[in-house]
């Protein structure tokens, strides 16, 4: 309905709704210190906002097409954003600055996730590849090579030594960051998976798929085969 919606998580309570995006929210995403929040819109905006008062700080534009992925750095100085123009785009928090565009996927970007030292970014692709970009340079690190579908989520382990992948072939990949290795594949989703997420210790992976389920997965110990079992948590 083009809105963010703020909201209490202990009550449930609704905050305030944030007006100004014309066309469909598609992600969100908060500050490290909780103040600020970024939305990406249908409109090829990004939209930052004052959590406390729900006032517009500002738009950030220059994205051609839909804006799928926003993330904040580490810290909070910087903000991604990935979009349908094929392009992953860098910004100056505290001024709205550009700072640079990563290209080199051809097709849609659907995800952008930066790793925990803020030094490299993950971004997910209708190109059904993952790339590895240096945030400090610009420069393209490697391409991770296997999903048969489309990627739609990337997620970095707590201590940024693995990346994980959610794609449209119904599987979850697990890649070594620093050699590019494919180190497993999680199957057992029979539709899309949209959402991967890394437990703060990082022993546990989480996935939501368009099978209805969310899946956990035992990220260690290392499994002894390539597909690793799940633990499967359904509405009762």
């Amino acid at each position: 309905d083009n809105t963010v919606r703020l909201w209490d998580v202990n009550t449930g309570r609704h905050l305030r709704t944030l007006t100004g995006h014309t066309s469909l929210v598609y992600s969100v995403s908060f500050s490290p210190d909780g103040q600020t929040l970024a939305s990406g819109s249908e409109d090829n905006t990004v939209r930052l906002w004052d959590v406390n008062t729900g006032r517009h700080l500002r738009t950030l534009t220059g994205h051609t097409d839909w804006v799928r992925s926003v993330s904040f750095s580490p810290d909070g100085q910087t903000l991604t954003s990935g979009s349908e123009d094929n392009t992953v785009c860098l910004w100056d928090v505290n001024t709205g600055r550009h700072l640079r565009t990563f290209t080199g996927h051809t097709s849609w970007v659907f995800s952008v996730s930066f790793s925990p030292d803020g030094e490299t970014l993950a971004s997910g692709s209708e190109d059904n590849t993952v790339c590895l970009w240096d945030v400090n340079t610009g420069h393209h690190l490697r391409t991770f090579t296997g999903h048969t579908h489309w990627v739609f989520s990337v997620s970095f382990s707590p201590d940024g030594e693995t990346l994980a992948s959610g794609s449209e072939d119904n599987t979850v990949r697990l890649w070594d960051v620093n050699t590019g290795h494919h180190l497993r594949t999680f199957t057992g989703h029979t539709d899309d998976v949209f959402s991967v997420s890394f437990s703060p210790d990082g022993q546990t992976l989480a996935s939501g798929s368009n099978d209805g389920t969310v899946l956990l997965w035992y990220v260690t110990p290392a499994a002894p085969t390539e597909n690793t079992e799940s633990e499967t948590v359904q509405d009762p």
